[in-house]
């Protein structure tokens, strides 16, 4: 899903206010909204999407789960069980219920591609009166337009069935993570909630079954209190990973449903090659780490603990693997017939997340039609073309503008701080110039360029002495003063 990686609360510091703006400015970030686009957005906002040809499931019981402070709801989750296996209910916003396709706000989408996030200011793919408001899947009472998947899974977690329902919902409770985590672990979890952990779990075992792989390294999150303001390295608590689960089944499902139906749109990444992994390998060799000859790269990567430095860096240095993601049509000439996404080791399409991602109302849109024998809409044909372009766009820029963010909040928190020294990782080595590369601070949750008199070793922990800081611009460095530990034996 789509990252919400800042909440800041009180007053943001005046260098990254005006940090960000630059920032915003120079990568063509998309502004406020037009006042046409506005005012069209409120008369959408204030009418009432038609129900006939939707049933009604407001007697669910479904509820949102997201990070603390979204108004975004775009997913509301039911689980049951049933016979020997579960019921999984995912209700997902139906956009083109409420945005008509030759509308000032589908055009202005179109330009926008996502939502950006930044600690101080909220840049969303619709105007809020929808995306925070009426589209929204808020616990208000008011029943809304939501394309409802109906996965039924076996005892194990394969999938048996599944059905998309154009329907109306109403969630009835707007939870967070930290809470629901909590509910999990005293059992007091809410009955919709109940089987989370073991469908969850059950789905972490079908990914491993097929060969896929998460490579789950800490998140860096920025911590904002009023005028105090740092960094945290943050591993998701396991309720995220499993929530993530029930997004991931929803794409495969919805891959499989385009697929068969040989229209829409599939979230790609190329599948490891050979070289690539021989060269995870020589890094495993350098870092001491074991790699048995028998053991593939998703089992070597599960083995990786992010809290011992080596392995650390062996994480780091396997998100090599993780590059290349694209959008491809199905149909088109890059379509190879089967494009399984390289990570995840099925096919896979982005269909969660129509308020913050273009792309999911096109793929909601065909899965809803193509689950009743519909056919797909001319506008949905027409725009699948330009669309890996535009989500192409959008995720280069959502990306600068979450690492300019942190490099700048980075800078902050290091300020005044030329000359201190710091304990740190290296976790990437220059292959042109082994002096230089970048280094881990995990007490003060950094990452940032690091050169060295002598050439740096992967990941050693090594005595760093800050040289340079510059807030406006983002920037740090560090000096390397020796390695205090080399990476040892595992």
């Amino acid at each position: 899903m789509p990252k919400r990686p800042f909440a800041a609360k009180g007053d943001v510091p005046a260098p990254l206010v005006d940090g960000i703006a630059r920032l915003a400015a120079r990568l063509g970030l998309p502004g406020d909204f037009p006042e046409d686009v506005l005012r069209e957005a409120g008369r959408l906002a204030a009418s009432a999407p038609a129900r006939s040809g939707r049933e009604d499931l407001t007697g669910l019981p479904f509820v949102t789960i997201d990070p603390p402070g979204s108004k975004d709801l775009d997913q509301a989750l039911l689980i049951e069980r049933s016979g020997d296996g579960f019921r999984v209910w995912y209700a997902i916003v139906d956009v083109a219920a409420w945005v008509p396709p030759d509308s000032l706000v589908a055009v202005e989408a179109t330009r926008r591609g996502q939502t950006y996030y930044a600690p101080n200011v909220r840049l969303p793919l619709y105007p809020p009166v929808l995306c925070e408001g009426a589209a929204s899947l808020l616990p208000d009472g008011v029943p809304r337009p939501a394309n409802v998947w109906r996965i039924d899974l076996d005892a194990a977690g394969a999938v048996d069935d599944v059905a998309v329902i154009r329907a109306f919902v109403a969630s009835t409770a707007q939870l967070a993570y930290p809470g629901v985590q909590a509910a999990i672990e005293d059992g007091s979890v809410p009955e919709p909630l109940r089987w989370l952990k073991t469908v969850g779990e059950l789905r972490l075992a079908q990914e491993r079954a097929r060969g896929g792989v998460s490579l789950n390294l800490p998140e860096q999150d920025i911590v904002a209190d009023g005028p105090h303001w740092r960094c945290e390295f943050r591993t998701p608590a396991p309720v995220e990973n499993w929530n993530a689960q029930i997004s991931l089944l929803t794409g495969f499902c919805a891959a499989g449903l385009m697929r068969r139906g040989g229209v829409g749109i599939l979230r790609t990444l190329p599948v490891a090659r050979e070289a690539d992994v021989d060269l995870l390998r020589h890094i495993a060799a350098t870092l001491h780490l074991a790699w048995p000859p028998g053991t593939g790269y998703p089992d070597f990567v599960r083995s990786l603990d992010p809290g011992v430095p080596a392995d650390q860096a062996m994480m780091n240095a396997c998100t090599l693997l993780f590059r290349g993601a694209a959008y491809t049509v199905i149909g088109s000439a890059e379509d190879t017939g089967h494009m399984p996404h390289g990570a995840l080791a099925s096919e896979y399409a982005h269909t969660t997340a129509p308020l913050r991602r273009l792309v999911d109302r096109y793929t909601g849109e065909i899965c809803a039609g193509l689950a009743v024998g519909e056919p797909v809409p001319d506008w949905v044909r027409s725009g699948l073309d330009g669309l890996p372009g535009a989500m192409a766009s959008s995720d280069r820029r959502a990306k600068a503008y979450e690492r300019g963010i942190i490099a700048m909040t980075e800078a902050l928190v290091l300020s005044g701080r030329v000359g201190q020294r710091f304990q740190g990782v290296v976790i990437d080595v220059d292959q042109r110039d082994p002096r230089r590369g970048v280094a881990s601070v995990p007490s003060v949750a950094v990452e940032a360029p690091v050169s060295s008199a002598a050439p740096l070793t992967l990941g050693a922990e090594t005595t760093l002495t800050l040289t340079h800081v510059d807030v406006a611009q983002g920037q740090v460095a560090f000096t390397a003063d020796g390695p205090a530990a080399q990476a040892g034996d595992r």
